[in-house]
């Protein structure tokens, strides 16, 4: 699957059925050596358009169960955050 299938798909968290975001403008992490993908980094953003921002989420490759239609289901023990 093309990662541009990805975008636009929402992010729901299996652990707790928290809707984490939509992908979009996600980083991928690349491997340099394999060419795998090791990781997503969802992007944090304001907090219902106030100036308030959350920190960008790490989603392991994975940690990603299952991807339908309009979703990405995803099992997070414990959330890494990127940059902390």
């Amino acid at each position: 699957m093309r990662f541009s299938k990805f975008s636009g798909k929402e992010v729901i968290d299996l652990d707790n059925g928290e809707r984490m975001g939509a992908l979009g403008h996600s980083d991928l992490v690349i491997d340099p050596e394999t060419g795998q993908i090791e990781s997503i980094i969802l992007p944090g953003g304001s907090i219902l358009g106030f100036r308030r921002r959350r920190n960008d989420v790490v989603i392991p490759w994975r940690s990603i169960k299952k991807v339908g239609p309009d979703m990405i289901i995803v099992e997070l023990k414990e959330r890494g955050r990127a940059g902390s």
